[in-house]
């Protein structure tokens, strides 16, 4: 029983005064402090009686030893014990109290180590969210005191796991700790030895145990590894320049961090299984790729004379290193890339332009062969590796790579590039282009751009475009897909594979969206210049079916990622110029190709109607296809790619319904809206600097060698008369007056409405065109007409492969009137 004394009401304080009328004025008087701590429950006072009055006397070690009897033989408060010691030590953290908080850390280890191991899973919550606290404040030596009590914690095998408790704010932290950049250099060494026993901590509590939820997981190694590898340099940094390093002794693995970190790296790595090695491999690679590739580079350059399958597995290599470092490589590290594969890449193909020199027959050709091909491995490795490296950067460095692979593709007539050629010679030329574009192909392959001027700025797309006009349709073709990777930002290029007449074009579900301003602008700077190329790439001799297909794809993601109202009244005028170059044949074309360009407009205008879905359109799109399957399928697709189809002799004799005319293709888009007045100007390729960078002979040297060799070469009965048979209707046409002044009035009336109508790009290619004919027409002329005057000293001559001198004698020369007197 407790004492209770009554005392007079006057003795009271008056903040317990009551004034209740008719109630007693004699209070019994309590021991407060007797009565609350007989309240209370015994594991909160055993928990009380451990911290003294004064922090500086340490904890109260009898009063320990209760508090620890008591948690031994009744496990089931350990809960409340942890909980009610984390209110008591959070309390004290806040208020600064790190000497309280310093016994309370203490009386928790002594706790851990006492108790059994089944019996501290109620008490580890509470114990780790203590820790947590600790490594949450800002006091280096609460943090440090943080981490010694969980490696403690961590030295304690526990029978079986808990599957629910989860370690990754202590990941976290404990790196963070790692990279420490406290003021004091004491204090920032003891931090960050604290963060890498802490990373070890969690790694023998967590590796072992395959069923709980592990420190294998990549967005832990991300940052476990890195840290550990930061203090590992830091010391290699400091025995660079001290010298060889000494056998580390036992105080040194505690002091040092970069000790402590290897050997931490090397239990991580001890205890990885095979399944999680890459997780624990890749962050090591990551960290110091640059340094790999450059080490990688290197030896590439200093084997480059080796054979060419030790060179292409050196390449392999460089692959697998790439396919880890490309999203992590920034800057100057790119570039040498890049720059390294394309320097090797040219040296494969001058030592297989050289061996394919330098063969004879017989076994050496044998040899030879065998070279050639381990070449060609070679060059597959290295545009393999260029394009995985290119692929896998960020946009913004991979247009960057393109504008640099671009600017080392050798162009004839040009010294843009920045590749020397000079030893390959024109076979090793074209290789060195075929490989560069591939290149190029894989780099683009999975871009994705916003807008058509982001991926085909005018610095890049110029330079794309001119292979375009060479004689290689390998060339044409490669140029062709590396502008459909950059045009298709929504996929349809599967869809599109494949030339043929589609039925039904909504099948395909093709993805388009409204064209932005930006691209509308890209096309009225550079559209004419798009069309130009695809109209000359459709006129190349030496076109086969992919090239048709790449052009008819061009057109179809041109019609879906930039074409407005006017970009389709272009499209349609160059399709309706194809097939007039077809009919005409003014380049003299074999009949297979003039046939393939009237199938490539016939898919493309079965495309291009169902796509803006004009009924008029479609109805004479469908009705002209319709009569060539009937009448003449040679002009469709399905049947002029095919294997062995029938060709005509001549287009001459064909019916007009056969063909689509602009009349009922402009009365059938006048009626929906479409501003036809263009439609009736025929569309003009606009002449450029560009056709002469290919390797086409100009009009000056074909006819040039046209005028020497037909007097002597060409045989008489192989002349061909070029006179027009003389008949009666030939007469009366040149009688006849009144159709001359119709024709010439007509003739005018189609030059005001061309020069009303025609857009300026056309009316200056087209006066463009006719004054270089002009110009090459008085250039021969002047070449056959003016020579320089004979020499006494005799004119060189080249008879049989030989040069010799004929000379004049003076009394044979003709001189001007003007110079004789």
């Amino acid at each position: 029983m407790k004492d209770y004394v009554q005392v007079p009401a006057a003795e009271l304080e008056k903040p317990y005064e009551f004034t209740s009328p008719g109630e007693s004025t004699t209070f019994l008087y309590l021991r407060v402090c007797c009565c609350c701590s007989a309240l209370r429950p015994r594991y909160k006072r055993l928990v009380d009686n451990i911290f003294p009055e004064d922090p500086k006397d340490g904890l109260v070690k009898a009063d320990m030893e209760k508090l620890t009897f008591y948690a031994v033989s009744a496990p089931e408060k350990l809960d409340r014990i942890g909980a009610y010691l984390a209110e008591r030590l959070s309390r004290d953290v806040v208020r600064h109290r790190s000497g309280y908080v310093l016994i309370a850390m203490e009386a928790l280890d002594q706790l851990l180590m006492a108790c059994h191991s089944q019996s501290i899973k109620p008490f580890v919550e509470s114990f780790l969210h203590m820790v947590a606290k600790l490594l949450e404040s800002g006091e280096p030596k609460l943090q440090v005191l943080g981490t010694n009590s969980f490696v403690k914690f961590a030295n304690i095998e526990e029978d079986t796991p808990s599957y629910h408790r989860r370690y990754d704010f202590f990941v976290s932290r404990f790196s963070a700790m790692c990279h420490s950049c406290h003021s004091d250099p004491e204090i920032r060494t003891e931090i960050r030895i604290a963060g890498i026993r802490g990373i070890q901590g969690v790694v023998r509590k967590t590796v072992n145990d395959e069923l709980r939820a592990t420190i294998w997981e990549p967005q832990h190694m991300d940052k476990i590894v890195p840290s550990l590898l930061f203090n590992m340099q830091k010391i290699e940094e400091v025995d660079s320049r001290i010298g060889p390093p000494s056998s580390p002794s036992a105080a040194d693995k505690e002091e040092n961090p970069a000790v402590l970190a290897e050997n931490c790296f090397r239990e991580l790595l001890g205890r990885a299984t095979f399944g999680n090695m890459n997780n624990a491999v890749r962050p090591v690679f990551a960290q110091y790729s640059h340094h790999v590739i450059q080490e990688i580079l290197g030896h590439l350059d200093a084997r480059k004379k080796d054979s060419p399958r030790v060179r292409a597995g050196i390449i392999q290599v460089l692959l697998e290193a790439v396919a880890i470092a490309a999203k992590g490589s920034i800057g100057p590290t790119v570039l040498e890339v890049f720059n390294t594969l394309l320097k090797h890449l040219r040296l494969s193909v001058e030592f297989e332009a050289n061996d394919l020199q330098g063969g004879s027959v017989g076994s050496v050709s044998l040899n030879t062969s065998s070279k050639d091909n381990d070449e060609k491995i070679v060059q597959n490795a290295i545009i393999q590796t260029i394009g995985f490296f290119g692929s896998n950067l960020p946009d913004y460095q991979r247009s960057e790579i393109m504008m640099f692979i671009m600017g080392k593709v050798p162009v004839f007539g040009t010294s843009t590039h920045t590749l020397d050629i000079s030893q390959l010679g024109d076979l090793g030329t074209r290789r060195i282009q075929i490989m560069l574009l591939r290149s190029l192909l894989m780099v683009t392959s999975g871009y994705k751009a916003k807008t058509i001027v982001t991926a085909l700025p005018g610095s890049f797309l110029d330079p794309l475009l001119s292979p375009s006009l060479m004689e290689d349709y390998e060339l044409r073709q490669l140029v062709l897909e590396v502008m459909h990777n950059l045009m298709d930002r929504h996929d349809n290029r599967a869809k599109l594979r494949g030339i043929r007449i589609i039925p039904d074009v909504a099948d395909l579900k093709i993805k388009r969206e409204k064209i932005c301003r930006q691209d509308t602008s890209f096309m009225k700077k550079n559209g004419q210049q798009l069309y130009r190329h695809i109209y000359l790439g459709c006129k190349e001799e030496d076109n086969v079916q992919k090239n048709y297909e790449l052009l008819y794809t061009s057109l179809a993601l041109i019609t879906i990622e930039l074409a407005n109202e006017e970009v389709v009244i272009d499209l349609i005028r160059l399709a309706i110029a194809l097939q007039d170059s077809a009919i005409i044949n003014e380049d003299n074309l074999p009949m297979f190709h003039r046939c393939g360009i009237m199938a490539l407009v016939a898919a493309y205008l079965n495309f291009v109607s169902q796509m803006i879905a004009v009924p008029a359109f479609c109805q004479h799109v469908s009705k002209v296809i319709e009569i060539r399957t009937m009448e003449a399928p040679y002009f469709l697709p399905e049947h002029i790619f095919r294997d062995k189809c029938l060709l005509p002799k001549s287009l001459e004799k064909h019916d007009k319904s056969l063909y689509f005319l602009t009349n009922k293709i402009a009365e059938s888009l006048g009626g929906s809206g479409y501003g036809v007045e263009r439609l009736s100007v025929p569309y003009v390729p606009q002449v450029t600097d560009e056709d002469r960078l290919s390797r086409r002979k100009s009009i000056v040297d074909t006819v040039s060698i046209q005028v020497d060799i037909l007097p002597n070469t060409i045989p008489s009965d192989d002349v061909v008369s070029n006179t027009e048979e003389i008949t009666f209707e030939a007469l009366k046409k040149a009688i006849d007056t009144n159709g001359m002044e119709e024709q010439e009035k007509e003739k005018r009336r189609l030059v005001i409405e061309k020069f009303q109508k025609a857009p300026f790009e056309e009316i200056a290619a087209q006066c463009e065109s006719k004054a270089n004919f002009l110009h090459d027409r008085l250039a021969q002329i002047l070449e056959l007409t003016i020579r320089p005057p004979p020499s006494p000293s005799g004119t060189l001559t080249i008879t049989s492969g030989h040069a010799q001198y004929q000379s004049v004698p003076v009394y044979e020369m003709k001189f001007p009137d003007l110079c004789v007197y």
